[in-house]
């Protein structure tokens, strides 16, 4: 297993995003690093940065950080990246979290990582997960841990995926389920603060800078265990070449909306009805032939959003429909759904 400070420097070189803004002779120097010309780049970003230009100190710690144009130099990007953040630049900030933790200073970038998670920054949830499982200058809270590396892995972050698996190992299903809940509901936070802080960054009103460290509750970590960063996590840097860290200064994209279950060519099934305890209930597919129907569920049933929630099969003329019963309300079907369409699974809240 690798370092925490190995996996942070490998998670910090694919943060490689170049601003954009308005201002001609930066936007110049965006053309020229999309066209592959880095010292021109860098010829039209060094005077501005030097003048205090955010957006051209954020461009220009980029290329110091890639080693494009100028020799890396990832003390020179380091103080250029917080120059920037100073200044309330949000990726600037986000990319100094992560070169102090690079280098170890884990409890001074804590509060940009954990902002940028606040945004919801995979890469920064997965490292604050990370620190909330083993404990790290942060409490041990299993359940938010769970939940942050959730996110990350529901965002593409392929390591966050073998995180899970190792804390499978540990956390209960009850926190698991738990965590569910609170996954989805750090995601709308995170859209709703991130939205808000790029506004204000947008309207040139400087977004605060991280605050101190603020304790979470604590919540109950019933066995010992402590997760290193998993060896795949250098799969987060692939694919970072100077071509995609063109002019796309982009936001984090919206989460995408959840496939439609797929449903299998008819066939007569053999369902058994199990009465639920509540009214809303998330459907798994519909299947024409009900050992498919008995397959998937047998594959499935033991995640935590299925835990506790009997297995319905309904009717649909020769199709049997997969469904788990016993959710409250409509919200928690749906957050329930929200985490099975990130796994792959197919689901669909509906009413009983």
């Amino acid at each position: 297993m690798k370092s925490l400070s190995a996996l942070a420097a490998i998670l910090a070189a694919a943060a490689i995003s170049i601003a954009n803004p308005a201002h001609a002779d930066v936007r110049k120097g965006v053309d020229s690093w999309t066209n592959g010309d880095f010292a021109a780049a860098v010829r039209e970003w060094r005077p501005l940065a030097d003048a205090g230009d955010p957006d051209a100190q954020f461009n220009l710690a980029q290329a110091y950080k890639l080693g494009r144009g100028v020799p890396q130099d990832l003390a020179r990007a380091e103080d250029l990246f917080a120059r920037a953040s100073d200044k309330g630049h949000l990726q600037a900030a986000d990319n100094y979290g992560l070169l102090l933790f690079q280098r170890g200073e884990r409890a001074k970038a804590l509060p940009f990582i954990r902002a940028a998670a606040d945004r919801g920054e995979p890469r920064a949830q997965y490292l604050l997960g990370i620190s909330h499982f083993n404990g790290e200058n942060v409490p041990k809270d299993w359940v938010r841990a769970y939940a942050l590396v959730s996110l990350a892995h529901q965002s593409g972050l392929t390591q966050a995926k073998v995180a899970l698996t190792q804390m499978d190992q540990f956390v209960a299903i009850e926190q698991r389920q738990q965590a569910v809940a609170l996954a989805q509901e750090l995601r709308s936070q995170a859209d709703a603060t991130r939205a808000r802080q790029f506004a204000a960054q947008d309207l040139g009103t400087s977004a605060p800078a991280p605050a101190d460290v603020v304790t979470q509750p604590l919540r109950t970590a019933p066995r010992q265990a402590h997760v290193e960063p998993v060896a795949t996590a250098r799969q987060a840097a692939a694919g970072a070449t100077p071509a995609s860290a063109g002019a796309d200064f982009a936001r984090p994209a919206p989460h995408p909306s959840p496939p439609r279950p797929q449903t299998a060519p008819v066939r007569t099934p053999a369902p058994t009805a199990v009465p639920s305890t509540g009214i809303w209930r998330v459907q798994l597919g519909a299947f024409g032939v009900a050992a498919n129907a008995d397959a998937l569920w047998n594959r499935i049933k033991a995640r935590p959003e299925l835990a506790g929630h009997p297995r319905i099969n309904v009717l649909a003329g020769a199709v049997v429909k997969l469904q788990a019963g016993g959710f409250a309300t409509q919200q928690a079907a749906q957050t329930a759904c929200g985490s099975l369409n990130a796994a792959g699974i197919g689901c669909l809240a509906v009413k009983g």
